[in-house]
């Protein structure tokens, strides 16, 4: 399973930015896609996931009402589409997976960094 993730930037406060991470290497029926963030100097943070099957999506409540994950089964892809970003939200974002069998999130793609400016 490869990911890579894409879409990082320098926004203002207040701004959006979408970020992206296409999968691929197998077919992902029952598995869940997840987002995490690591701030400088800070251990890395669960962000969200989604349920490649359902479409069904958890967020931590830092997140909650300004963060989307959605998927796109055609393009393999899964989104974060942040909004209403503040500079709290400036870090390094990865995208994971894992089957819905397992505990812990196996494949890990390389991060892409938000910075947001005040």
């Amino acid at each position: 399973v490869q990911l890579q993730a894409s879409g990082g930037g320098s926004v203002q406060a207040g701004g959006s930015l979408r970020l992206s991470c296409a999968a691929s290497g197998r077919t992902f029926s029952n598995w869940y896609m997840g987002w995490f963030r690591q701030a400088p100097g800070k251990d890395r943070d669960y962000v969200g996931h989604i349920s490649w099957n359902t479409g069904r999506t958890v967020y931590v409540d830092s997140v909650k009402g300004r963060f989307t994950i959605s998927r796109d089964h055609a393009k393999n892809t899964v989104y974060l589409q942040m909004a209403s970003l503040s500079p709290d939200d400036t870090a390094v974002y990865y995208c994971a997976a894992k089957s819905s069998a397992e505990r812990d999130w196996r494949y890990w793609g390389p991060g892409t960094l938000v910075t947001v400016s005040s």
